[in-house]
């Protein structure tokens, strides 16, 4: 705290004040005067009126300043700066510090099919570990084919899907792409009038010994970060800030890289009050007449005037993944189909890709991504970025003042065209809804490989693979399926008929069939939605859902037959058909046993099993056939002679196979039914029907007969033939 007293006289030439953040005086004579003027000086004027004051005479008047204390910066600079430091940012003058909790995975729709694969195989292979059986080999085949798919998804990316990645909350936001391309760098603040825009950041910064000026727009890393940023929409003063640095740039002969990611400008009032358009127009103009080379690279979105302000430049570039417009497609498609469902369409139409805009000159070069977007390898991407942006400056800094500002503005005078008498295309329904991931053929192969190799490690855990279904998952299923028919009417444009429909049926009878008309109409709808939904690609998903709760359904409904037929075989036959079934119960047991049955035995079993067939068909139950089958328990003096039998039956098939030529049609037949899936029906039954004739032609079942007798004792020949017939 600071005092002094003045005293004014008149004729008085002196006069003592201080310069301070607050004035305090004391309300004497000119109290008043000098409390209003809130200056941090006393003006000239002002003495001059107090000297000519009829009131100066014997006034007096004290001025009490107070010098606060600095308040602590938000970037300060510390007391023990290494004097030594030679390469890195200074990140205690940042806000940007790493995140200190890794970013959540987050899956887009189009990859969920890959999630779910790359998921099996992890199950796989645990189920691996667990049994000690060696799949490594069908393991590696799986992952290569997953690599394939995965290469083929993102090599087949629509203009929507590419939208999504641009807007991926993990992609690498320009202070990262900066901090990994640049040797030294330091952010500097403020648009020089009140207000620094956190949306956008400047700064200097080095790569490979040469300077140059980064402004670009930035994004948050989490929510917390994205409130602050205002989710990469500059204000005004956003705008104004990039300007001061360019001039700055330009003054001092340092090139200018900017990088664009935003939504657009912060269209809210007060930035339309503050002149948006006005800071967004003052930038497009000065651009052109910066006589350094711009170089601009557009690592998200794009997104209209709020992009170009900062993207008027020599060259640039875009990622893989990125998108730049002049209108979201989700507005333009509620402008233009007065529905945002229809924005994978408004993308289409838009152009909003990196390949798009390359064809039509507004990108001069696409930045390759590794698959699955930028944040699948952020430093990858960095380093992509910066060959492509010294390789682009080396080129520029070669040119003239002169030369290069007719670089820039020949590069706009390019642009656009006027085409005259084009066909206009009539107005039709279309489908709008986003497709869903196009799984390749590669894909549906893997999945199908994959429940192979499930199948193997369950059986050789002895593992039961029937599926359960409980009322519960049926109907998350079904309320699934509806919600999907739901979305692909309204896709269809089918939503008016259906509604239209609805409350017309209200009003009829129960019977349609006294309301012709209105069944015709029930039909017709039905119909258009059935072949939309098979000739489209963009309901693969529905379809699969349909296809699986039809399998469901069959399930279930065999289910029921069966217990229905259970309860109705106990009801009527339980009491009638227990002696029989003992006898041959106890039969049953004697052979497992390897005990021969006499002949009484056999001919009371052929009795009971003809009287409950007799039963069955009295109680209306049409018997199909017996079905035998060897009790697991069996002695293993059966199972050595059955396993003989079996090798002398195969080595005459094979000698049949290498004689009669077969060999060829075998090795065909394998290859086919390696191919699963892909496979063609008829050639697979045309080659086992040509190989099974060979084998019939050229086998003796009797010479057969004699040889299996040989190895292992009477057998009857009905079953040997049969056997011989199976294999």
């Amino acid at each position: 705290m600071s005092h002094i007293s003045s005293k004014l006289m008149t004729g008085a030439e002196i006069c003592s004040f201080v310069s301070g953040s607050h004035i305090q005086v004391r309300r004497d004579v000119f109290g008043a005067e000098l409390h209003n003027n809130s200056s941090n000086r006393i003006n000239i004027a002002w003495l001059r009126h107090a000297r000519q004051s009829s009131y100066t005479s014997g006034c007096k008047f004290s001025v009490s300043a107070r010098i606060k204390k600095g308040q602590k910066h938000d970037y300060p600079w510390p007391d023990d700066v290494d004097p030594n430091l030679k390469s890195g940012h200074l990140s205690y003058l940042s806000h940007f510090k790493p995140l200190s909790e890794k970013p959540k995975l987050v899956a887009l729709d189009f990859e969920k099919p890959l999630l779910e694969l790359e998921k099996k195989i992890s199950d796989v292979r645990k189920m691996t570990n667990e049994t000690g059986l060696d799949f490594s080999d069908q393991i590696s085949l799986l992952e290569k084919k997953y690599q394939e798919a995965l290469k083929d998804l993102y090599t087949h990316l629509t203009p929507i899907q590419r939208l999504s990645i641009a807007r991926h909350p993990n992609r690498p936001t320009f202070l990262d792409h900066v901090l990994n391309i640049t040797e030294k760098w330091v952010e500097l603040h403020g648009d020089r009038a009140g207000y620094d825009d956190p949306a956008i950041v400047t700064g200097l910064g080095s790569i490979d010994g040469k300077t140059y000026m980064f402004i670009g727009h930035q994004k948050g890393r989490n929510t917390k970060e994205n409130i602050h940023r205002n989710f990469g929409m500059p204000t005004p003063h956003g705008y104004r800030k990039a300007l001061r640095m360019m001039r700055y740039a330009d003054h001092h002969g340092f090139p200018i890289i900017t990088f664009i990611d935003t939504p657009g400008a912060f269209a809210d009032l007060k930035s339309e009050e503050l002149g948006q358009g006005e800071a967004i127009a003052y930038n497009l103009r000065a651009m052109f007449g910066l006589k350094v080379p711009i170089v601009t690279v557009v690592i998200g979105e794009g997104g209209s005037g709020g992009a170009l302000a900062i993207g008027c430049s020599n060259k640039l570039f875009m990622l893989e993944n990125a998108v730049f417009y002049v209108a979201s497609p989700e507005a333009c498609a509620a402008i233009l189909w007065k529905s945002s469902q229809a924005a994978p369409k408004a993308a289409q139409k838009l152009k909003i890709t990196a390949t798009e805009l390359c064809k039509l000159k507004i990108a001069d070069g696409i930045i390759p991504e590794p698959l699955g977007g930028a944040h699948a390898d952020p430093t990858w991407t960095s380093q992509q970025i910066k060959l492509t942006v010294t390789r682009a400056m080396k080129e520029l800094t070669q040119m003239n003042t002169d030369s290069l500002l007719g670089h820039r503005h020949l590069k706009f005078r390019q642009l656009g065209g006027i085409q005259e008498g084009g066909s206009v295309e009539p107005e039709k329904k279309r489908n709008m809804k986003k497709k869903d991931v196009a799984v390749s053929e590669i894909t549906a192969n893997l999945e199908a490989e994959l429940e192979e190799v499930k199948k193997s490690v369950l059986k050789a855990k002895k593992k039961s693979t029937v599926p359960v279904f409980s009322d519960e998952d049926v109907e998350l299923v079904k309320h699934d399926v509806d919600k999907e028919i739901t979305n692909a009417f309204i896709a269809m444009g089918l939503q008016e008929k259906l509604e239209a429909l609805k409350m017309d049926l209200l009003k009829a009878p129960s019977d349609l069939n006294q309301v012709p008309t209105l069944k015709e109409r029930v039909g017709r709808l039905v119909q258009e939605f059935k072949n939309n939904l098979s000739s489209s690609g963009s309901f693969d998903g529905l379809t699969q859902k349909l296809k699986t709760l039809s399998e469901v359904n069959t399930l279930l409904e065999h289910k029921r037959k069966g217990e229905i037929l259970k309860k109705a075989i106990n009801d009527r036959l339980q009491n009638k058909a227990k002696e029989k079934m003992e006898i041959l119960r106890k039969a049953r047991d004697l052979a497992a046993k390897g005990e021969e049955l006499d002949d009484d035995t056999l001919k009371r079993v052929d009795e009971a099993r003809d009287e409950l067939m007799e039963m069955l068909k009295s109680a209306n139950f049409e018997v199909l056939g017996v079905n035998r089958k060897m009790s697991s328990s069996a002695p293993s003096v059966i199972l050595e002679k059955v396993a003989k039998a079996n090798e002398v039956i195969f080595g005459e098939i094979d000698k049949v196979v290498e004689m009669g030529g077969l060999r060829v049609k075998v090795d065909e037949l394998r290859l086919e039914m390696e191919k699963g899936s892909r496979n063609d029906k008829g050639k697979v039954e045309r080659l086992i029907k040509e190989i099974r004739d060979g084998v019939h032609a050229s086998l003796d079942p009797n010479e057969l007969e004699k040889m299996v007798k040989s190895s292992i004792g009477l057998q009857s020949p009905d079953a040997v033939g049969a056997n011989a017939e199976q294999k």
